[in-house]
Parts: structure tokens; C-alpha cells; sequence
């Protein structure tokens, strides 16, 4: 939250040189939304990818350190967390969605760094000279009848770099040198556009979700037509770059100085 922190030291920079929130009320801010992303990116991946799992077993949907959190679940839960702090605040609420999103890239970055760190959310096998090899038995069973030693994209640096550091350049670009945090929502909506263009693309180098793969869908589509498809992470992208793309439209018609 250093970013938005930062912009908030900058009244110039806000509708009407007034910033929208009292840094003072960071800390309780970040409560909210520490809240929305472990209550969101749960039960988003409960719903998303395991609903027949979870609901012959319940309980297993509190077991959260046996693994398994969904970004969209997360963003969505933080979206939530943020709507009911900004309204009980008295916060606009496009620029508190241009607030949030100003930290966003930042914990992206970070959070990938750590998914490749602890050898998960792999990518798929390749044969490319930039490809890692990965020595996890489970990453690994899928190339021991294919290569040896196991090498696949680096898909969570991949990741990290279109949705942390560059889309983190882009923001603070705009917000610190176009000043379009005049512009209420723009940022949020270049976010959601940049991380779901991202995501979409990023899909491409994933490894498939096992869930989804069967005999005739080795590749984990969602949505299959003949040997092309979806896949959940994109399904659930697209609509964010729709959003994106008209909170952009709909910001620019209304600047405040």
C-alpha cells in the first residue's frame, strides 16, 4: 500500500486537491482487505474450480492451509471488503477503486514471485531455451514419459512481470505524470483491463487445471469447440477487461480539477 500511500501525500494529484482517504485510516483499510482476500479467494476457488468436491465436503472449505485460493475469488472479496469501507467512510467510490488498485501490481508481483519460489501454479512442458526445470515429483510425473529432466514455462514469472512490474509502471505513469486520478476509475479500469489481457494471455503457458482435463480435453479447457477453448482463468478474465475497458470510457467524460 506504499503506492497508494504516497498518492494520497498528494493532493494535486486527487479531484478537486483533496484526496479521498485520511492516511491515518490506511491501517484500517488494509484490515478490510486482508479479510476480503482470504474470505474471497477461497470461497472463489470452492465455487470456480471444485463446487461438487467442497460440497459433499463442507468442511474442507475452512481447511485453508491444505492450499487452494482463486485470484478473481481474492479480487472479487477485495472489491466487497473495499465497497463497505469506502461507504462507511465516506469515500468516493471510483477513487477508492483507483486506490486499491495503485497497491494492486505490487502484491502481484510479489505474490508470483513466491507461487515460483515455492514450486507451484507451474507451467506447462516445453522444449523452449528459456524453459526451468522443475524437480517436484508432481510437476515432474507429467514429463517422465516426455523429457528428462522436467523443464516447463516459467509461467509465474510470466505472470509477474506483465501483472506486477510493467502494469506497476503503467499505473504509476499515469497517476503521477497524466494526472488521471483526476479522471475517477480510470486507473481501476486500466487494472482490471491489464491484468485480465494479462491473465488471458498468460493462460496460454499454464499447466491445464487437472480438474478440467479429461482423455478428449488434455489442455483443461473450460468452454471446448473442437480442439481449441477456454480456460477458467480466461472465462473469468474476460469480463474484467470488459469492465475495464468501460469504466475507462465512462472516467473520461467526467474529469474534476
Amino acid at each position: 500500500m506504499e503506492n497508494s500511500c504516497g498518492c494520497l501525500k498528494k493532493n494535486y494529484l486527487w479531484p478537486n486537491n483533496v484526496t479521498p482517504l485520511n492516511p491515518t485510516k490506511l491501517e484500517d483499510l488494509v484490515t478490510y482487505l486482508v479479510l476480503g482476500i482470504i474470505l474471497g479467494g477461497r470461497l472463489g476457488y470452492v465455487i470456480f474450480y471444485h463446487p461438487s468436491y467442497y460440497f459433499k465436503n463442507p468442511m474442507e472449505i475452512l481447511f485453508v492451509w491444505q492450499g487452494g485460493m482463486s485470484f478473481h475469488g481474492g479480487l472479487l472479496g477485495v472489491s466487497l471488503a473495499g465497497f463497505i469501507f469506502f461507504w462507511r467512510n465516506s469515500v468516493a467510490i471510483r477513487s477508492g477503486a483507483d486506490l486499491l488498485a495503485l497497491g494492486s501490481p505490487v502484491g502481484l508481483f510479489l505474490g508470483r514471485l513466491a507461487n515460483f519460489i515455492n514450486d507451484e501454479l507451474w507451467g506447462r512442458v516445453t522444449d523452449v531455451p528459456w524453459g526451468i526445470i522443475v524437480k517436484s515429483p508432481e510437476a515432474s510425473k507429467v514429463c517422465d514419459e516426455l523429457l528428462s529432466p522436467c523443464v516447463r514455462h516459467a509461467s509465474q514469472i510470466y505472470e509477474a512481470i506483465l501483472e506486477g512490474l510493467i502494469l506497476f509502471v503503467i499505473l504509476i505513469y499515469l497517476a503521477f505524470k497524466k494526472e488521471m486520478l483526476k479522471h475517477p476509475g480510470f486507473i481501476a479500469g486500466i487494472f482490471f483491463t491489464g491484468y485480465g489481457l494479462s491473465r488471458c494471455f498468460v493462460e496460454l503457458f499454464r499447466q491445464p487445471d487437472e480438474q478440467f482435463q479429461t482423455p478428449s480435453n488434455p489442455l483443461g479447457f473450460f468452454i471446448q469447440i473442437g480442439d481449441y477453448g477456454l480456460t477458467m482463468g480466461q472465462m473469468l478474465s474476460f469480463p474484467m477487461v470488459i469492465l475495464g475497458l468501460l469504466m475507462c470510457l465512462t472516467s473520461m467524460r467526467n474529469r474534476t480539477v
